[in-house]
């Protein structure tokens, strides 16, 4: 058998070049990252050569896999409920600003019968994270054990974890990508997230994946290659696999933010709160049925019935989770007032989740921690009427002296004419298992 050796500085070399990684470069540099042996400078230079020349679908696939094989892969065939194999299905989203939807969706699958092992991630760029958000109610913890998770899984109907063993090199380069402006790259993206879902143990996915200026990915051309990358990667490990294409030019909702962002999935959850979230959040809820083979209650009936806000009551609970606390906001608030009267136009989604960021409610550095109460409310979104003089936005922060960069990221990103944008659908299309296809 041929011995294959390999250094770091060749395998950076090597795609720097334009060149293919082998299957073997990329196990030896995946394992090696995760046992310390490749250094973090050594993996930043591989992920720019990466996000520069990027990654054929052969090289995804084996970079996925390694990535999976660094760690265990969860097992919960054996749970059963009611004498029943549970209904296994999860959901991601690629990220985007004001994206809260996990939180209303998880509990909405769950009061349909669904077990949800939600592995989910925190804050990366300008886009928060699902942990994050949750870490604001007070005592809610993500650390979690396995059995916790299997005991949730059958009593609650849903867990929601941090990734933990789940594909640990994964969890090192998302820490990288984060502070090294590789967040973009669409190979990159679509391991990470497949990685870690395909190790939680789920039997059917659906994914978010976005478009648009709050996006990591800005074209309708680039997000349907993420999708159909994912759905294969998907297929071939035995997991039905459906994505959404999803508008994100302007915010979801009227939150961006950690604390205020629960705030506004606890408004749909019970039966109100912003048109958009409660759209995306019952289409994704009834594509996760559907997949998972669930006859049970319509997910916008579990909105109206109160059942979605007492599965995540339950859930919350079973995490440590206090929701009689009040949530946090930011000590020190700014206004941003209407100058004129007429139609709120469209707003830039990447420069708001580029403000919220300068308030506190992401990271400059990996392992900051981020501030629950920082966070931006959208007064006015884009078609409603304004009055002079009124507010369009209020920021939030512990610290005042993010207020005045958290502003001028906002500069130029929304404006008061005379009539409305035009309108945008927010769900695009649709693709993967039992759809057809593109």
């Amino acid at each position: 058998m041929t011995q294959f050796t390999f250094d770091a500085p060749t395998v950076i070399r090597t795609k720097r070049d334009g060149g293919r990684l082998s299957d073997e470069a990329i196990d030896w540099v995946i394992d090696e990252y995760t046992r310390g042996g490749v250094g973090d400078e050594q993996m930043a230079a591989l992920l720019m050569a990466i996000f520069l020349r990027g990654m054929d679908r052969g090289e995804i696939a084996r970079w996925t896999a390694a990535m999976i094989a660094s760690g265990e892969k969860m097992d919960f065939s054996d749970l059963r409920r009611s004498g029943r194999p549970l209904a296994l299905v999860d959901k991601h989203s690629t990220g985007g600003v004001g994206d809260k939807i996990t939180i209303p969706l998880i509990p909405v699958v769950a009061a349909c019968g669904g077990a949800i092992p939600q592995a989910a991630g925190r804050g990366l760029g300008h886009t928060g994270g699902t942990l994050d958000k949750l870490e604001s109610v007070s005592g809610f913890t993500a650390e979690i054990s396995k059995d916790q998770i299997r005991q949730q899984l059958c009593e609650v109907g849903a867990a929601i974890f941090a990734a933990g063993q789940l594909a640990p090199a994964d969890r090192k380069i998302y820490a990288l990508r984060d502070i090294t402006a590789t967040t973009e790259s669409l190979p990159l993206i679509a391991s990470s997230i497949m990685s870690k879902k395909l190790a939680e143990g789920a039997d059917a996915l659906v994914l978010d994946v976005k478009v648009g200026s709050g996006a990591f990915l800005k074209s309708e051309a680039e997000a349907w290659d993420l999708a159909r990358t994912m759905v294969g990667l998907g297929a071939a490990h035995g997991v039905p696999t459906r994505a959404l294409l999803t508008d994100m030019a302007c915010p979801l909702g009227r939150t961006v933010g950690n604390a205020v962002e629960v705030a506004e999935s606890l408004e749909v959850l019970a039966g109100g709160g912003p048109a958009d979230v409660v759209e995306l959040t019952v289409a994704l809820a009834r594509e996760m049925v559907d997949l998972a083979g669930l006859d049970g209650k319509d997910p916008a009936q579990t909105l109206r019935d109160g059942t979605a806000m007492d599965s995540f009551r339950a859930l919350v609970a079973a995490q440590g989770g206090d929701l009689d606390q009040p949530l946090p906001i930011g000590a020190h608030s700014e206004t941003v007032i209407a100058p004129t009267g007429g139609t709120m136009g469209d707003i830039d989604a990447l420069a708001v989740g580029h403000a919220v960021w300068r308030l506190g409610a992401g990271r400059a550095s990996s392992g900051e921690r981020v501030q629950h109460g920082a966070g931006l409310r959208i007064h006015r979104r884009p078609g409603e009427p304004v009055a002079s003089g009124e507010a369009l936005f209020t920021l939030y922060t512990d610290n005042p002296a993010r207020i005045g960069p958290a502003m001028a990221e906002l500069d130029g990103a929304w404006s008061v004419g005379d009539t409305s944008p035009a309108a945008r659908p927010l769900i695009i299309d649709r693709i993967g298992t039992g759809l057809e296809q593109r």
